[in-house]
């Protein structure tokens, strides 16, 4: 994560009963033109400015079991950290750091395999006054580079959030992730902005 994003300038560490240490680092300083992919998903055009990006670490301590599995593979099974990325200064974005660790500990507490295409609900806004109670989990790679690890373990994957207000939430439920992400490309729809209204989904 240094290597793509820098230095973090702030940390929080959550412990929840039965599972490891959840810690989420903050990183800022770094811009964005407007354009690009980096969201792995429908990245549209925004205005420019500083971005601050939150990654959880600590969540790919423990592979993530199929909740079907009659015993869980210590070693074997997918590895994931989780990266948001929001425009500075919009918004509390940093009273995001609890749910991202509430996020991060899902594998462990409810035995969720979180992948590309999955929606993660926090059960209430983002941050104070968000628009946004749940993510669309996007594809890795546009960001930060999978990290791989000695045989037989599965490389970790820096999976991308894009936050989903409900509307588009319980649309996305219907249609798939690809239909959504499909209309925030054609509506020009800036993923970064905290304060973004919910796509035209007539």
């Amino acid at each position: 994560m240094r290597t793509a994003l820098g230095e973090p300038d702030a940390r929080a560490a959550v412990t929840f009963l039965g599972t490891d240490r959840i810690e989420v680092l903050r990183f800022t300083g770094s811009t964005d033109a407007g354009t690009g992919s980096g969201a792995g998903a429908g990245t549209v055009t925004g205005s420019g400015g500083e971005i601050v990006r939150y990654a959880t670490l600590g969540m790919s301590a423990q592979p993530m079991a199929d909740p079907t599995a009659a015993v869980a593979d210590p070693v074997a099974g997918p590895r994931a950290e989780l990266v948001l990325s929001v425009r500075a200064g919009a918004a509390d974005t940093d009273k995001v750091l609890r749910p991202l660790a509430v996020l991060a500990a899902s594998p462990q507490v409810e035995g969720l395999v979180v992948a590309p295409g999955a929606s993660l609900d926090v059960g209430g806004p983002l941050w104070p006054g968000a628009p946004f109670t749940s993510v669309l989990v996007a594809e890795p790679g546009g960001l930060v580079e999978d990290l791989e690890l000695d045989a037989p373990l599965d490389p970790v994957r820096f999976l991308p959030l894009l936050p989903m207000t409900p509307n588009e939430a319980a649309w996305k439920r219907v249609h798939g992730a690809g239909a959504l992400q499909e209309r925030w490309l054609a509506s020009g729809t800036d993923l970064r902005d905290p304060a973004r209204k919910s796509v035209p989904l007539d």
